[in-house]
């Protein structure tokens, strides 16, 4: 009896000690800015899932593509059904690993993150600058960089090539808090 009572304390102790050190957020923002000739289009996603594993630098981030709002409504369905084909390809994933997460402090500082970012069924390899720091319990991370479409597969009929940058900047704000389940 006692030694079952020992493997499960060693069991609820790690267990506690592995939900720790994950940090989560379902509210993470993205934006993303297209600036043609004709026209500037952004859109907002503030549903966006992201974990953060402080035991091995881990980070993964999953994006519901329907959650992009957009201003016009004609440009959010332009993009579900021509662009992204969001019912084909629903999310876009991140997984990778911040590089150097051991030096993260109060302070806020510049981590690289390297990882397979997966838009419209086509994988790519990454490296984003972001500005991380840890406050309290909430470890804050944002930056911002370009994705070019043709790398994913994702083409823009001639008609409205002056309507849609090739490159679009990304915006992304993180504020993790502990994992709880």
């Amino acid at each position: 009896m006692k030694s079952i009572i020992t493997i499960f304390c060693i069991c609820f102790c790690l267990a506690t000690v592995n939900s720790q050190e994950r940090y989560f957020t379902k509210s993470g923002s993205i934006n993303f800015f297209s600036k043609a000739p004709l026209e500037d289009i952004t859109a907002d996603n503030n549903q966006v899932l992201s974990i953060i594993d402080a035991s091995n630098s881990k980070m993964a981030i999953s994006i519901l593509m329907k959650s992009f709002l957009f201003d016009k409504a004609l440009m959010q369905e332009h993009f579900n059904e021509n662009y992204v084909e969001s019912d084909k390809y629903p999310k876009a994933t991140f997984k990778g690993e911040i590089l150097e997460f051991n030096e993260l402090s109060e302070n806020p500082n510049e981590f690289k993150v390297k990882g397979i970012l997966n838009i419209h069924g086509v994988a790519k390899e990454i490296t984003v600058n972001a500005t991380m720091y840890k406050k309290d319990d909430t470890i804050f991370a944002t930056g911002n960089f370009l994705i070019n479409l043709e790398d994913f597969n994702i083409k823009i009929p001639a008609v409205v090539a002056k309507n849609i940058a090739k490159n679009i900047k990304v915006t992304f704000n993180f504020k993790h808090t502990p994992f709880k389940k």
